[in-house]
């Protein structure tokens, strides 16, 4: 992924209005970011616990999403899988995310859920520069660059059920 502004960031949301995207917190290390490394931008809402939001290029057109998840977690010998990166996580390590479909249907209250990676660092778990608790991440035929572009298709078949 290139790196990102706080405008292009602010102007990619498709799932809420232009007033909710201009207060939204943004991650303050974007200069910091791995952006060679990452798929998409992914950073939770440290003043609400229940908040993520997600920004990444399809197309040449940035797509920014705000998702919700449940603040509680689940008992650390509880496992489950990130529906994107397929990497396993004791605990809360994943959390079902919904987001709510853009246009109409997001105004009647209509939305769609993935489970994902509770931290969104899914990029990282599989380029292997960010650990996974043991037995988080299986040992797989597919090369990495295989398993990037099955994550990617992952996210964009999410995507595309917002109507993105």
């Amino acid at each position: 992924m290139k790196a990102v502004t706080e405008q292009d960031i602010r102007t990619s949301f498709v799932n809420c209005s232009k007033g909710e995207a201009a207060r939204l917190p943004l991650p303050r290390d974007l200069d910091q970011r791995p952006w060679d490394d990452l798929d998409f931008l992914g950073w939770l809402d440290l003043s609400a616990p229940d908040r993520g939001y997600l920004v990444t290029e399809r197309e040449g057109a940035l797509i920014g999403v705000t998702l919700r998840y449940p603040a509680r977690r689940r008992g650390y010998l509880h496992r489950s899988m990130c529906s994107l990166c397929l990497t396993t996580h004791p605990g809360g390590g994943v959390s079902l995310m919904t987001a709510r479909k853009s246009g109409k249907e997001g105004r009647e209250g209509n939305s769609v859920g993935l489970y994902m990676c509770t931290d969104l660092a899914c990029s990282l778990y599989l380029r292997g520069k960010k650990a996974a608790a043991p037995g988080g991440r299986m040992e797989e035929s597919l090369t990495v660059e295989q398993q990037i572009e099955r994550t990617r298709a992952n996210l964009h078949a999410f995507l595309d059920q917002l109507g993105s």
